[in-house]
């Protein structure tokens, strides 16, 4: 597969997510040491590093993510996830989940956080509603 790199300030995308955590310790594509318990995940075409919100359709739970990888390698998945941020969406055990990805520009406080391999700040769950217009639009694919 091929990837190119885009820029696109109005990413939103709704899908699934899959986790991976094996090969911790390899590098990422943009040269990171690759660490299964931070929250980072991997892309098709954000720019390195990107920072998106992820929020599991399943558990309503919303996190910010790190982009620093290229994936995912199934184009059946619009993300892959870390297995920390995996386990902070409450989706590890699932092995894959339904999320809505959106990319943001959060304040550098939480970039520094995520860039030492610690979370973010909390970020507000989803709303019910906000769930079930997700779920709908992932429902009509």
């Amino acid at each position: 597969m091929t990837y190119v790199p885009a820029a696109v300030p109005s990413y939103e995308a709704v899908g699934y997510a899959s986790w991976y955590g094996s090969e911790s310790g390899n590098r990422t594509a943009n040269g990171e040491r690759y660490r299964a318990r931070w929250v980072s995940g991997a892309h098709t075409t954000l720019p390195l590093p990107s920072y998106i919100e992820v929020t599991a359709l399943g558990t309503g739970r919303t996190i910010l993510v790190r982009v620093n990888d290229r994936g995912p390698f199934s184009s059946t998945r619009v993300i892959d996830l870390s297995r920390g941020a995996a386990r902070l969406l409450g989706v590890q055990q699932a092995g894959r989940a339904a999320v809505h990805v959106q990319l943001v520009d959060p304040p550098e406080r939480d970039r520094a956080r995520l860039r030492r391999g610690k979370p973010a700040a909390v970020r507000r769950d989803a709303s019910s509603g906000q769930l079930a217009a997700w779920r709908s639009v992932l429902a009509a694919r």
